[in-house]
């Protein structure tokens, strides 16, 4: 491999492996090889010209390399299309790219263990050359953020232990008291001239983001008492801090989750994206207060989208992105009046935006149900996007299947919405196998976009012939507040009703076949699919449950979200409401069983502790019901690694082949690849 300092500036040509002269129309078939193969764009950042996008690709690993996560790259494009320019590379990843405020340098974060052992902020000149190391800290820097006059940078990191602590560890005593004396990470500011560094903030705060004002003369953070996760999901508040003078004051009092925020133009005023209450399952409205403190005004009471990123326009207007039920949406919202007016609502899915506020543009990470993210352009005048990339060229050559939104009616007649995808080669009348494909969260969606991933493998399950359901059950987000919190104290209630409800509709509609349904899904995902295998599981011919929920009552003493799972979506503690957390758990109903289930877990899971599988896995096998027990070293809440994903979904496709088109008879490829 090529040293990082060898490759920038590159333009590289998105070559692959294609018929000769694309004139032989020949179509190929997804593959999990090919899914585990696909490129992701992950960030972009517009260039103070507007004229410019850098952005971060997420590249797999081959075949060929040692286990572990995907790259990150950095590249650049013209927002008229121009080839792509790449200015990192393999086997070094680099994110969190943005510019200075003269557009001539892009700030990153990587490791470049020559320079400095840990993650620290470099800069890299746009027109070439290599990158100069920014910050030199002997610990890593986890974000940071350049001053609106590019003189200083602000980032977060943790202290470095003492000498005494170094000691200790090194004489065998270095056991864990958890809430004891935690080690905070801290913010710091250098100046970029001198390279002088101080630290901006005491013990007391975790600081999780960084929020610069225009005159250079505060920071708005998000912090946490501790480091614990459970903090950063329900118990954050937003502090401001002074340069100069290092004072720290609270901003406005907040409830529950907390998402983007930024000042406005002027800096008079400051927006940010919250939960309404404690309960709330999302950071979904945008709310605005003075700079100077008060009370925030909720700009999105009633509306049935949910907020995912906001941008100042100038002092009076507000760009915001927002999930709205299977789509993306982007309005204007008024700050005087409230007013929000739409400028864009459909597909492609946006995840995130960047915004040249002058010229009304912006760039967009971005997909669609023919790829994954790529890189667009596109206007806050009229919503028009222009697709700028195209990392996969490959799929040009793959034939996919067609995908929509449905609705039908759920419990207590609430309207429902789903992702259908049709078997690949679908024939009107005629009825189908049906594989669920559930979202985790409960707060998660799904959208009509690219949902094809080596944990959800929708178009390779529509190629092998399957219809597959991605339902938004009641709690999902997209849908505002009230839709979110409409699971609250009934998990596995009514918002399971709303799953099988949609398996209903389809039936009814002549599409699936009611003795061909299997499901599957991860974390809350997996907990629906542990519930349809045991509660419900006269409905179900299989099930695959991934890093699943199977115990609501050991599941609250191992997880590292407790008080998020019991004030936002149960609203108690288990111990609040015992006979009612243990009737809503698989484990209750065991003795129902009669689904042949595979059972998913990573070794290093700290959200859901893989003993909630072993205890599925385990009392399957007393009650004499057909499951298998994959447990993937080194992986955490989900699968990051190639061999994993490859061999998950095999296992995947032929559990379900096996269970639900042969009924359980004995195949040969099948037992060789489960056995």
């Amino acid at each position: 491999m090529r040293p990082f300092q060898e490759i920038f500036r590159k333009t590289v040509a998105f070559t692959v492996l294609v018929l000769v002269g694309l004139s032989i129309s020949i179509w190929a078939q997804l593959t999990p090889e090919m899914i585990v193969d696909l490129n992701s764009v992950r960030q972009v950042a517009i260039s103070p010209d507007g004229k410019s996008i850098a952005y971060v690709l997420s590249v797999p690993r081959t075949a060929d390399e040692a286990p572990g996560r995907s790259y990150s790259e950095i590249w650049l494009t013209d927002v008229k299309g121009a080839s792509p320019v790449q200015y990192s590379s393999r086997p070094v990843s680099a994110s969190s790219v943005s510019w200075s405020p003269d557009g001539k340098h892009l700030y990153f974060l990587t490791k470049q263990t020559d320079r400095n052992p840990h993650t620290q902020v470099y800069r890299m000149p746009v027109a070439g050359g290599a990158p100069a190391l920014v910050t030199e800290y002997e610990n890593t820097v986890s974000r940071y953020a350049l001053s609106p006059d590019g003189k200083w940078l602000a980032f977060i990191a943790i202290p470095v232990k003492t000498a005494e602590k170094l000691a200790a560890e090194a004489a065998g005593q270095d056991w864990t008291i958890p809430d004891s004396d935690p080690i905070n990470a801290g913010l710091w500011l250098q100046n970029l001239a001198s390279g002088e560094v101080r630290r901006l903030t005491d013990n007391s705060h975790y600081v999780r983001n960084i929020y610069w004002s225009p005159d250079n003369n505060t920071i708005a953070f998000r912090s946490t008492a501790t480091p614990a996760v459970d903090e950063d999901y329900v118990f954050s508040k937003i502090s401001t801090v002074n340069v100069s003078s290092g004072d720290v004051q609270p901003l406005c009092k907040t409830e529950g989750k907390l998402g983007t925020m930024a000042y406005s133009p002027d800096g008079s005023q400051f927006a940010f994206l919250g939960a309404v209450d404690i309960s709330d399952p999302i950071a979904q409205s945008l709310f605005v207060v003075p700079a100077s403190g008060g009370t925030p005004k909720n700009f999105m009471e009633g509306a049935e989208k949910s907020g995912s990123a906001l941008a100042w326009l100038d002092n009076g207007k507000i760009a915001l992105l927002s999930n709205e039920g299977c789509v993306s949406s982007i309005d204007i919202v008024e700050v005087a009046s409230g007013k929000m007016k739409s400028v864009y609502k459909g597909t492609p899915i946006v995840n995130s935006i960047s915004v040249h506020a002058k010229s009304k543009s912006f760039a967009a990470v971005a997909h669609a149900s023919a790829h994954p993210s790529e890189v667009f352009t596109g206007s806050l005048k009229n919503g028009k996007m222009t697709k700028l990339t195209d990392h996969n060229p490959q799929l040009a050559n793959v034939r996919l299947a067609k995908e929509e939104v449905i609705e039908w009616q759920g419990a207590d007649g609430w309207r429902i919405e789903g992702v259908l995808t049709y078997p690949l080669n679908y024939e009107a009348g005629k009825r189908y196998p049906l594989a669920l494909q559930i979202h985790g969260g409960p707060e998660g969606v799904s959208q009509n976009g690219w949902s094809t991933r080596p944990t959800y493998p929708v178009q390779f399950l529509a190629a092998n012939g399957y219809m597959v359901l991605q339902p938004n059950y009641r709690g999902s987000g997209g849908r505002g507040v009230a839709y979110s919190k409409g699971d609250h104290d009934d998990l596995g209630g009514k918002e399971f009703a709303d799953v099988l409800a949609g398996v209903d509709a389809l039936v009814d509609r002549g599409m699936v076949n009611n003795d061909q349904v299997c499901t599957g899904g991860w974390s809350y995902g997996g907990y629906f699919s542990a519930w349809a295998a045991t509660r419900h599981s006269q409905r179900f011919k299989a099930s695959m449950a991934a890093a699943g929920l199977t115990n609501w009552i050991s599941f609250s003493g191992t997880t590292d979200i407790p008080h998020e799972m019991a004030l936002v979506h149960w609203n108690s503690y288990w111990y609040q409401q015992r006979d009612l957390h243990w009737e809503r758990s698989p484990l209750y109903h065991i003795q129902n069983a009669q689904t042949p289930t595979l059972v998913v877990h990573g070794m290093k899971d700290d959200r859901v502790h893989p003993e909630q599988s072993m205890q599925l896995y385990t009392a399957l096998k007393h009650n004499n019901v057909d499951t298998k027990l994959l447990l993937y070293p080194r992986e955490p809440h989900g699968l990051t690694e190639r061999a994993n994903m490859l061999h998950y979904m095999d296992m995947l496709i032929n559990w379900y082949d096996k269970y639900v088109k042969d009924n359980g008879k004995d195949d040969t490829r099948a037992e060789q690849v489960i056995n």
